[in-house]
């Protein structure tokens, strides 16, 4: 099993800190949220986060002033602006403040799993390549059953697998056999290379 990584949300909005909060467990994250942009260089001192995800839009701070704070804190952390108010002047700011990325809501949680597992590998956050694989394999796994509308049980229904070996899988807490996947990719429609390939924009499904 990997070290599960730590993120930050920063974001006044309790709904949106609740649905970031349930997607990135089940992502396999530790995950943190405050709803003041005050609280957060005291929270990066008690703790180690290696993500933050940070709402320009704050009622006590501005969030470009809170991302200055913070790269004065921390010159690593990796940074992800997400924000509902996109404009040239705040994605100049942020670049110049070093975020990764910056992210206009609403946005799909393909892209922001995109983004982070981006940002994951990039920044070299798991160093282990195997780790890394697990979580690109588990990805697809995931993203695949949820093209064709499975739940977890129905796939295990297809495969001969147990929902809970395939739920590890997806949230990279467990290397898949060769077996394993072949029998994931049966199920899926999928050539069984596509898991060991980097990842693409749109799978190709066998005949």
């Amino acid at each position: 099993m990997y070290k599960k990584l730590k993120i930050l949300v920063i974001d006044d909005d309790k709904d949106m800190c609740d649905f970031l909060t349930g997607f990135l467990t089940e992502e396999g994250y530790i995950v943190k949220t405050l709803n003041k942009g005050s609280k957060v260089i005291s929270e990066l001192k008690k703790e180690n986060y290696q993500i933050v995800l940070l709402d320009l839009k704050m009622p006590d701070i501005k969030g470009e002033e809170v991302l200055k704070q913070i790269r004065r804190t921390d010159t690593d952390i990796c940074i992800i602006v997400i924000t509902a108010y996109p404009s040239i002047d705040s994605a100049i700011e942020t670049l110049k403040n070093e975020a990764y990325d910056y992210i206009k809501k609403p946005f799909k949680i393909a892209e922001l799993r995109e983004v982070i597992q981006s940002a994951v590998k990039k920044k070299g956050l798991v160093a282990n390549p195997e780790e890394i694989l697990n979580i690109e394999i588990g990805s697809k796994v995931r993203g695949l059953r949820k093209q064709l509308k499975l739940t977890l049980k129905q796939l295990a229904g297809r495969t001969g697998l147990s929902v809970s070996l395939i739920s590890q899988i997806e949230l990279a807490k467990t290397s898949a056999s060769v077996s394993t996947l072949h029998k994931l990719s049966r199920a899926l429609n999928m050539d069984l290379v596509y898991f060991f390939e980097h990842t693409r924009t749109t799978p190709v499904p066998t005949a």
